[in-house]
């Protein structure tokens, strides 16, 4: 059933029989996962002389750890926190050596017939991740990995429990690009949207379809320098959108849906963020947060940002007027109205995940 001919009714429908992952599936990536975190635990660094690096978690992140995979997607990404790497700059010297490691123990183990693997060659002389495909006995179909070494800045972590400051002025210090320690927080990120309630998540994959089915296809008409918005802004707007227009864990899909789409059109006001891994308490901290917002203010930004940001958004506003012109949310004018979103107050974008808002 396509998005553009589903009427607002049938919307829970559509992502029940057509985005959702079923419990096949879902048993397949969890045996995959399995298999490679035994393989990383028991055997990875099992004959590196000592002191060989120890495994001190393997945490799944993307998609698939949040609980808003889509259907038809057989991958999934394991951060590996390791003894070895004992800060940030650390990770980031010696992660190639340890991405050369899990590489040649993959190896090892397909020529023991243990498992089948297709490697991807990185381009990137520093790589951050090892990308393979898995082949094995216990498995119906080749599943996709991501295997990402980090450091581990959260030590035994508690869902619900804010770190302290000193994790993130260490960050501040050690920081060199954007993004680069992401995978050091994949804990909460992940426990951020895993927490919420099960319709949210439903909303997040049905706006996740919508971008790449309608709205990815437009990178061929971005210019040099643009690129189209990372799908994880969405997912925050989506939750935005929901904590705001309803809270409830019953809700109309329609509005969601609506909602989400309206607010995209309207990005320029959009300045949202959360206090639920880090704060304003901390003096220091407090000073760097608030200089990094002044600072991404969509309001001001640079010339090649601003440049980048108008392409990107104006694909997504011209897909959604298309869809207007459909039935979908719009066939029960009524129950299909969008949330009330004018008087919401908006603070600056995208703390909810933590790193990303500190090194952006």
């Amino acid at each position: 059933m396509a998005l553009y001919e589903t009427a607002s009714s049938r919307l829970d429908r559509l992502i029940q029989d057509s985005l959702q992952p079923d419990a096949a599936f879902l048993g397949q990536v969890g045996r995959a996962v399995h298999e490679v975190c035994a393989f990383l635990r028991e055997q990875c660094f099992a004959a590196r002389p000592p002191p060989r690096p120890r495994v001190l978690k393997v945490v799944k992140g993307g998609s698939s750890g949040k609980g808003t995979a889509l259907r038809g997607r057989s991958d999934a990404d394991l951060v590996v926190f390791l003894s070895c790497f004992k800060g940030y700059k650390d990770q980031e010297e010696n992660r190639t050596e340890i991405i050369w490691e899990i590489r040649r123990m993959l190896e090892k183990c397909q020529q023991e017939k243990r498992f089948e693997v297709i490697i991807e060659v990185s381009r990137w002389e520093n790589p951050r991740v090892l990308s393979f495909q898995l082949r094995s006995r216990m498995l119906e179909e080749s599943i996709d990995f991501d295997v990402l070494p980090a450091y581990d800045p959260l030590g035994q972590h508690v869902s619900g429990y804010k770190p302290s400051p000193d994790v993130y002025l260490d960050l501040i210090g050690s920081c060199s690009r954007g993004g680069e320690f992401s995978t050091c927080f994949t804990e909460l990120q992940r426990d951020f949207v895993m927490d919420r309630p099960t319709k949210v998540k439903s909303l997040i994959r049905l706006v996740k379809h919508w971008y790449k089915k309608y709205v990815r296809p437009y990178k061929a008409q971005l210019r040099q320098g643009e690129s189209l918005p990372p799908q994880y802004a969405l997912e925050l707007l989506t939750i935005y959108t929901w904590e705001k227009g309803s809270g409830e864990t019953d809700f109309s899909m329609a509005k969601g849906f609506r909602t989400v789409l309206e607010l995209i059109q309207q990005y320029e006001q959009l300045c949202v963020f959360w206090t639920i891994n880090y704060g304003f308490e901390d003096e220091a901290l407090g000073q760097y947060l608030q200089s990094q917002l002044r600072k991404r203010s969509l309001n001001k930004p640079s010339k090649g940002a601003r440049e980048s940001v108008f392409a990107l958004w104006l694909s997504m506003k011209h897909e959604n007027r298309k869809l207007q012109n459909f039935s979908l949310c719009w066939s029960l004018p009524t129950a299909s109205l969008p949330w009330p979103h004018k008087s919401w107050k908006s603070n600056p974008p995208f703390a909810a995940y933590s790193e990303r808002t500190l090194s952006l």
